[in-house]
C-alpha cells in the first residue's frame, strides 16, 4: 500500500499562563525542545544566573524557568537537575500541566488540501530560584546540599556494598 505524503507546514501552541505563581518581572525563560542541545540550553542559563551575559554586563537573573512538553520534558528535567549542581542553593517549584499544540499539515502535491490537527500534550514548567519560595506551595523542593564523602564514609559504604546482595561486578566474577 502507498503511503500518503504529508508533511507538516506549521505548529503553534497555545499559550497558557504560567502555573507557577509570582514570577518575577525579569525570570528568564527557557523553552527546552526535543532538538535542543543541553550544553547550549546550560551554558547560556548559568552564565546568565551567574551574571555573564553576552556583552559582560548583564546583571545575574535570580529565576529561570524551564518549560518542555511532549518529548522535550525528560529533556527539561535533565537540564535541571545539572544547573541544581551547577549553581548552588538553588530552590525549586514543578508544575504539570497540559497544552494545546495545532499542526497544520499539508497533503501530496496533487491534493492541495491541509488538515489541521489539535493535540493536547504533557508540559512541564520548573521554577527554579535563588531567592527562597512558598514551602507550602505545591511541587516545591528546598535546595539541595551536594556534599562529597569522607575517606571513612567511603570506606563503610564500600563495607555495607560487600556485606549485603552483591552488585553486578561481583557477580560477573563468579
Amino acid at each position: 500500500p502507498e503511503r500518503s505524503a504529508r508533511r507538516r507546514i506549521g505548529r503553534s501552541e497555545e499559550r497558557a499562563p504560567f502555573p507557577i505563581p509570582g514570577l518575577a518581572a525579569d525570570v528568564l525563560h527557557m523553552r527546552v525542545k526535543e532538538g535542543s542541545k543541553i550544553r547550549n540550553l546550560l551554558r547560556f542559563a548559568a552564565a546568565r544566573m551567574q551574571g555573564e551575559g553576552q556583552d559582560g554586563s548583564a546583571a545575574a537573573v535570580r529565576q529561570v524557568v524551564f518549560t518542555g512538553l511532549g518529548r522535550g520534558i525528560t529533556k527539561t528535567i535533565t537540564c535541571v537537575e545539572i544547573l541544581k549542581r551547577k549553581v548552588a542553593g538553588l530552590h525549586q517549584v514543578s508544575k504539570l500541566c497540559y497544552m494545546t499544540v495545532n499542526e497544520v499539515w499539508e497533503s501530496a502535491p496533487q491534493e492541495a488540501a491541509t488538515t489541521t490537527v489539535e493535540r493536547t500534550v504533557p508540559a512541564i514548567c520548573i521554577l527554579l530560584s535563588k531567592d527562597p519560595l512558598d514551602p507550602q506551595e505545591l511541587g516545591y523542593q528546598p535546595p539541595q546540599t551536594f556534599s562529597v564523602p569522607t575517606e571513612e564514609e567511603e570506606r563503610r559504604g564500600d563495607l555495607r556494598r560487600t556485606a549485603g546482595r552483591p552488585n553486578s561486578l561481583h557477580t560477573a566474577k563468579r
